[in-house]
């Protein structure tokens, strides 16, 4: 069994992406490699994030390797948080904690909707805020090359949190065709159509072929 790395010790991630690529590979994380680094990510685009974090690996550890960025976007802030999702509370002067993190970021985002008075609609009996799509950018090191793969699933941001399964934005973003938050739907099914799903499926499907 080939071995590759994901540049992440995010369990979430790690977790999803294993039963996404089943037994085809071995998936290490960075700490199975002994990796303990704060891998920057100072890049202007998913894409250049993600592959910065695979550059780190190849160069000091030697593995091949794949990292992903993602986020959430969402129409009536500009597409923002975007890159900066995962710090999304804190570049707007909020104090956070690893424990309360999601959050906040959430709440951050929920009074900038609300601020906006951005109504869209009903769904779910939660009212509707904005359109917004999660996006993820893969960057593959593999054999010597560069690959990209990315995966976007749109929806809608509601004003209040349902479902405690996942994390980050999950509670409150409904994928399109769906009335349960991610949060909500359960792992068997957002492994089946996240973003992230998406994107590892195309990486799977070009690892499966090379």
């Amino acid at each position: 069994m080939e071995t590759l790395v994901l540049a992440s010790n995010n369990a979430h991630k790690l977790e999803e992406i294993r039963a996404i690529l089943g037994d085809k590979f071995e998936i290490k994380s960075l700490r199975d490699i002994g990796c303990t680094a704060d891998i920057p990510e100072t890049g202007c685009s998913f894409q250049e994030n993600a592959l910065q974090k695979a550059q780190y690996v190849k160069e000091h550890y030697g593995y091949d390797c794949f990292a992903d960025d993602s986020g959430l976007e969402v129409e009536a802030l500009s597409w923002e948080p975007g890159i900066y999702s995962a710090r999304y509370a804190q570049i707007n002067g909020r104090k956070v904690t690893p424990q309360n993190k999601d959050n906040v970021n959430m709440d951050v985002l929920l009074e900038k909707l609300e601020a906006q008075q951005s109504e869209m609609g009903e769904k779910a009996g939660a009212r509707i805020l904005s359109p917004a799509r999660f996006r993820t950018a893969i960057a593959l090191l593999y054999h010597g090359s560069v690959h990209y793969f990315d995966g976007i699933v749109p929806g809608v941001i509601i004003n209040e949190k349902r479902g405690t399964e996942g994390f980050g934005y999950d509670p409150i973003f409904i994928p399109d065709g769906y009335t349960q938050t991610f949060a909500q739907l359960g792992s068997d099914v957002k492994n089946g159509i996240s973003h992230r799903a998406r994107a590892v499926a195309k990486l799977a499907e070009f690892l499966t072929a090379n």
